[in-house]
């Protein structure tokens, strides 16, 4: 199977609930991809996948996980130079939140 010929960072978040928040902070701009585990699955077979993030320009960068489950986050340089050094912070879901149905 091929692998992506770029260098990237994972982070396996595991279960998260939806609204929870996963902030991402940078020391250079990068590509923040917040995904499924099938979707990572995808990505790591250079297959087409889906994602929630993209071009982080400034840190940190928010992104809330859209529904529960089990979540990866990967920093990759794609189309960028180097390798960023990143670091990952969960914040909970508030807890009266409305679970989607």
């Amino acid at each position: 199977m091929p692998k992506p010929n770029f260098r990237f960072t994972h982070y396996d978040l595991k279960e998260q609930r939806a609204g929870t928040v996963i902030e991402v902070a940078l020391n250079a701009v990068a590509n923040v991809r917040l995904m499924t585990a099938p979707n990572f699955q995808r990505f790591t077979e250079v297959l087409d996948f889906k994602y929630a993030g993209g071009v982080a320009r400034k840190s940190p960068i928010r992104i809330p996980v859209p529904e529960s489950g089990h979540w990866h986050l990967v920093v990759d340089m794609e189309g960028h130079h180097g390798l960023a050094e990143s670091s990952v912070k969960i914040i909970a879901a508030p807890a009266g939140q409305k679970r989607a149905s």
